[in-house]
C-alpha cells in the first residue's frame, strides 16, 4: 500500500419506493467529493423489488462515482409471489448486475460482494459453503499490502434468532483470506466494531437515502479512509442543508 490512503464510500439500504427524496438528490453529490476508489452498496437498493423502484436505484447509482460493488438485500427480492419462488432475482439482475457474488479491483484494493438473501427465506440471511470458498480464494489471494474488502447485506457479527446461517463458516473465512474491512447493512444503524485484537475492522452503514429511519438517526452514509497504520470511518449524515460528519471512528488498520 502507498502512502495515500484508499477511500471507499459505504452506502446501503436506500430503499428506493420509500425515500427521501432530498437525500436522493442530493447524496451523489456529496459522494462525489469525497474521491473514493470504490463506492459500496450493501443491499435493499429497493423497498418492494418493483421494476420502477430498480430504475430509480439505477438511475442513482449511474450519479455515483465508480468502481461500484453492489449486493442485494432482503428487500431487493420479490415479497410475496411466483417470482420469488421462480425468478427471484430477475429484476435485479436485469438493472443492478448479473453476478450476485461481485469482485472489484481497484489501486490498492481487492472487494468481493456476497449475496446473502437465499429466496427460501424471509429476512435473515445465509452464506454457503461456495461462498466462503471464495472468500477465501479471490480475497486470500490478494496482493500483498492490498485493502481486502468484502461486502454482504447482512452483518456477519449479529448473534441470536438473526443471525446469518454460516456465520461460523464465513468468520473462518474471513480469518483464513486476512480480511481488512467487512462492509455490512440491513440494520439502519452505522456501526463500527472490531471484534477480537488485529481482525477486521466491521462497518454497518445507515440507511442513506430512505425514510425508514430508526432510533432516530436520520439517513447517513459511512466514508472509509484506509491508511498504512489506521482505519477512519467517518458516519455522513442529512442535514437541513446538506450532509455533514458526525461521528468518527478511528481503529488500527489489521496487521499494522
Amino acid at each position: 500500500m502507498s502512502g495515500r490512503p484508499v477511500v471507499v464510500a459505504h452506502l446501503s439500504d436506500l430503499h428506493l419506493g420509500a425515500h427521501d427524496r432530498a437525500a436522493v438528490e442530493s447524496i451523489a453529490d456529496d459522494v462525489t467529493r469525497a474521491g473514493p476508489a470504490l463506492t459500496v452498496v450493501t443491499g435493499d437498493s429497493t423497498m418492494r423489488a418493483r421494476t420502477g423502484e430498480f430504475r430509480r436505484a439505477r438511475h442513482l447509482l449511474d450519479r455515483l462515482p465508480g468502481p461500484l460493488l453492489t449486493v442485494t438485500g432482503n428487500h431487493d427480492v420479490p415479497l410475496v409471489s411466483w417470482r420469488r419462488v421462480l425468478r427471484p432475482y430477475h429484476r435485479y439482475r436485469t438493472w443492478m448486475g448479473t453476478d450476485l457474488d461481485p469482485d472489484r479491483t481497484a489501486p490498492g484494493l481487492v472487494a468481493l460482494g456476497l449475496q446473502s438473501m437465499p429466496r427460501w427465506r424471509w429476512k435473515n440471511g445465509r452464506v454457503s459453503a461456495r461462498q466462503a470458498a471464495l472468500v477465501t480464494r479471490v480475497l486470500g489471494g490478494a496482493p500483498a499490502g492490498d485493502l481486502r474488502l468484502l461486502a454482504l447485506h447482512h452483518p456477519p457479527l449479529v448473534t441470536g434468532p438473526d443471525r446469518l446461517i454460516g456465520r461460523a463458516r464465513l468468520l473462518d473465512a474471513i480469518r483464513a483470506a486476512r480480511v481488512d474491512l467487512v462492509l455490512a447493512g440491513h440494520t439502519h444503524v452505522p456501526d463500527v466494531r472490531v471484534p477480537w485484537p488485529g481482525g477486521p475492522v466491521f462497518v454497518v452503514a445507515g440507511t442513506s437515502v430512505s425514510r425508514r429511519t430508526r432510533h432516530e438517526i436520520g439517513c447517513s452514509w459511512s466514508l472509509i479512509s484506509v491508511h498504512e497504520g489506521e482505519v477512519v470511518v467517518q458516519e455522513r449524515y442529512l442535514v437541513d442543508d446538506g450532509w455533514t460528519t458526525g461521528r468518527v471512528v478511528t481503529v488500527p488498520r489489521p496487521g499494522s
